[in-house]
């Protein structure tokens, strides 16, 4: 009862001081502003003039750049010396690493529609409802209601742009251009469509997923059945208008979408560099194709992932002079990573998936899902030649964002943010983080937590002693591969991670989690094919025939759904 209700009494003074905040946090920050606040403003009196002064030299804010890419360890890129154990290079990135931070410790999610959340949000997926991998057809999608890094970017003159895989559902309220962006071409789904189609079907790369190509199957009742269709894979739209639908659903489309979505970024940097606007943009490639053929091998490796690189990387060295080219270089920050750890779980054949240094891969709470590479790159403001050993985290980039381009005050106050600014660590470099703890969830689960060097697993720690003390806790300095769990060194940290986990509870009671948003899917198209506006004719015919409302039956939770796409179950 004490220990209670002086963990009440803490979330209350950590709420009282939310008023003094223009930003709420989750409860772990507070902690750290009591002890390191004083030294934080001083900083950002420093910062802030630096950041005028740019403004005055450039006449506006700086541009942002960010790239994400798929499933790729932490080492995989960015460290020339490994690379050559592999049979592989990316000269770009590697030269974007060494001209400015490469970060040792950055933390996305687990997975990779988590992870596209967490940064357009700045929130935790869990906060939410966007914890798990969808696939077609979804009924699902990032709501409404949630305030994206473009929403609160264009608030500030910035012109937003997205070109690339989204990932964030299939429902109109979650297109990339109805969620800030001032135009988009994106994939609603990820690179497992890929392999819809009659060729990937053919050779049982995907089953049943085209019955047409089979002999007619006299015991099939239900048509379409369990197939989606009418699903659509690539949707392109302006903000403010409806969306429509890019290509089609073939592979032949599905390998087009890359280069068109890079072309697209890069006219979208040259049509406001010379009209001399602010921008946003971010490009986020498919990267990887199930049905890819590389024939010759682009790498002496041979394999998959390695064969892919070469295509991203080449982009990044033409982004990198273009934007020397057009003289915004030394006014623009260009961030680029990875969305999650490589697939090490039952991966494809020969795509070289590698976890390299630590344990386990995409959809674990192990540091081999969540730790990967990244990098950061603004000449003139980033010095150069940069490792950094500091702990950052994915929504961290949204607040980071939003201070760079003087838009904090357009940043929600009604719930949590995780995100904090980081504006001080890229511009003053090592051991100038604002965090040193990370909550990480797998779904719905809190999978472990972060504190420094050390971790604690929350689920699958193993069997309990009979006195409740569990083989959970781990040095990551000593253990990175978290294998070895250390009970009797590490047991005086119980009762700390314990109130941490108390305290994070305490604030998603008082900001609850809330569901993602549900629908129709792929409304709002204005080309929209016949057998896609069908899916929305079936709902309504099905649900006619049923005794609920369509409301009760898109909004069903239905137990264990989250596990399907939760790759870390």
């Amino acid at each position: 009862m004490l220990v209670r209700q002086l963990l009440v009494g803490l979330l209350a003074l950590l709420v009282s001081s939310l008023s003094l905040a223009q930003v709420v946090h989750d409860a772990e920050y507070y902690i750290l502003k009591m002890q390191n606040g004083d030294k934080w403003q001083k900083e950002d009196v420093e910062i802030d003039r630096r950041l005028q002064a740019l403004r005055k030299k450039y006449g506006q804010p700086p541009n942002i750049v960010f790239l994400l890419w798929d499933d790729t360890a932490f080492g995989a890129v960015g460290f020339p010396a490994l690379q050559k154990n592999f049979g592989y290079t990316t000269p770009n990135l590697n030269k974007m690493a060494a001209q400015g931070i490469n970060f040792t410790r950055m933390y996305a999610e687990p997975s990779c529609t988590p992870t596209r959340a967490a940064m357009l949000t700045g929130r935790h997926p869990v906060r939410h409802g966007m914890g798990a991998v969808g696939m077609p057809h979804e009924f699902s999608g990032l709501r409404a209601e949630e305030v994206t890094i473009a929403e609160v970017l264009s608030k500030a003159g910035y012109a937003t742009g997205f070109f690339g895989k989204g990932h964030l559902g299939d429902i109109e309220e979650s297109y990339l251009h109805n969620q800030g962006f001032d135009e988009a071409l994106f994939t609603p789904m990820n690179q497992i469509t890929s392999l819809y189609n009659p060729q990937a079907n053919a050779v049982n790369a995907v089953l049943g997923l085209f019955p047409d190509i089979y002999p007619p199957d006299p015991y099939r009742l239900d048509n379409p059945g369990l197939v989606p269709a009418g699903w659509v894979m690539n949707i392109e739209g302006e903000k403010g208008n409806p969306g429509r639908e890019w290509c089609g659903t073939s592979n032949e489309c599905f390998s087009k979408f890359d280069p068109e979505a890079e072309r697209r970024t890069m006219a979208f940097i040259r049509k406001n560099a010379e009209a001399k606007n602010p921008f946003f943009v971010a490009y986020w490639p498919n990267f990887l194709n199930f049905m890819a053929v590389y024939m010759p091998k682009r790498s002496v490796a041979g394999l998959m992932v390695a064969d892919s690189f070469p295509a991203v990387d080449d982009f990044v060295g033409q982004l990198m002079d273009e934007l020397h080219n057009l003289g915004i270089a030394e006014n623009t920050i260009f961030i680029a990573m990875a969305d999650n750890g490589p697939m090490v779980h039952s991966p494809p054949a020969g795509w070289g998936m590698l976890p390299m240094l630590y344990r386990g891969g995409k959809g674990d709470f192990t540091e081999g899902g969540v730790r990967v590479p990244a990098f950061a790159w603004w000449p003139g403001v980033i010095a150069p030649e940069q490792t950094v050993g500091d702990i950052i985290h994915i929504t961290d980039l949204y607040t980071t964002f939003a201070r760079l381009g003087g838009a904090v005050e357009h940043i929600p106050m009604d719930r949590v943010v995780d995100g904090l600014d980081q504006t001080a660590l890229l511009m003053n470099g090592d051991t100038y983080s604002r965090r040193d703890y990370v909550f990480i969830y797998t779904g719905k689960e809190l999978g472990a937590t972060v504190k420094g060097r050390y971790k604690r697993h929350w689920i699958g720690a193993g069997e309990v002693a009979s006195s409740g003390m569990p083989e959970a806790y781990y040095d990551l300095y000593m253990d990175p591969r978290e294998e070895y769990p250390q009970l009797v060194p590490l047991i005086h940290t119980q009762g700390q991670f314990n109130h941490m986990l108390a305290r994070h509870r305490l604030f998603k009671k008082k900001y609850p989690d809330m569901p993602s948003g549900k629908g129709i899917p792929y409304t709002g198209l204005s080309n929209a094919r016949p057998e896609t506006k069908a899916i929305g004719e079936r709902v309504r015919a099905v649900v006619k025939e049923m005794p609920f409302s369509i409301e009760e039956y898109l909004e069903f939770k239905v137990p264990g759904e989250d596990k399907v796409g939760d790759w870390g179950h």
